[in-house]
């Protein structure tokens, strides 16, 4: 009588099985980490359009004055200090949805706050395909260089980065 000898190929088999299961893990983590990226990035446009909105309605809220001007601290779009009511301009702070952090680069002009950004230095996966108000995010290296102002066109025309460039993030207001 012969006997089959087949308890390697089942062994073979197991370990391809395993190998397969892996290379499946390894693939759905990194299309879930791409995926949430993205969403990240969809809440990043989201609140930054909120805060372009409010800073918007500040500005246009001349206030007791009557002179248009952009808030000195972002609480001020909370409660606007130039009426004597509660008048907001946005429900909350929003934290910032890529680094996690209700911290925010803060866009200047004459002190004022005229627009916010994200600190993040992570490349965008979102590279194109924006709304005509977000055309300026096209092709930005990073998440940083993603500004929200109000109006959104306000630096398109702006000269390249310099030490007498135009208010962006983190610099101080031109000197005239």
């Amino acid at each position: 009588m012969r006997r089959r000898h087949c308890g390697g190929f089942a062994y073979i088999w197991t370990l391809m099985l395993i190998g397969f299961m892996g290379a499946s893990l390894v693939i759905g983590s990194e299309l879930y980490a791409t995926a949430a990226r993205r969403d990240k990035e969809a809440q990043l446009l989201f609140v930054g359009h909120e805060f372009r909105q409010a800073l918007g309605r500040y500005h246009e809220a001349k206030g007791a004055g009557g002179v248009a001007q952009y808030p000195l601290t972002l609480e001020e779009l909370l409660k606007d200090p130039r009426y004597p009511g509660a008048k907001r301009h946005l429900r909350r702070l929003y934290a910032d949805p890529v680094t996690g952090k209700a911290e925010w680069g803060l866009i200047r002009q004459q002190g004022r706050i005229v627009g916010v950004h994200s600190l993040s230095e992570l490349q965008p996966i979102k590279q194109g395909g924006f709304h005509e108000e977000d055309r300026m995010l096209h092709k930005k290296a990073r998440y940083a260089d993603w500004l929200f102002t109000y109006p959104a066109d306000m630096f398109t025309n702006a000269p390249p980065a310099g030490p007498n460039a135009p208010a962006m993030p983190n610099s101080a207001p031109p000197k005239t």
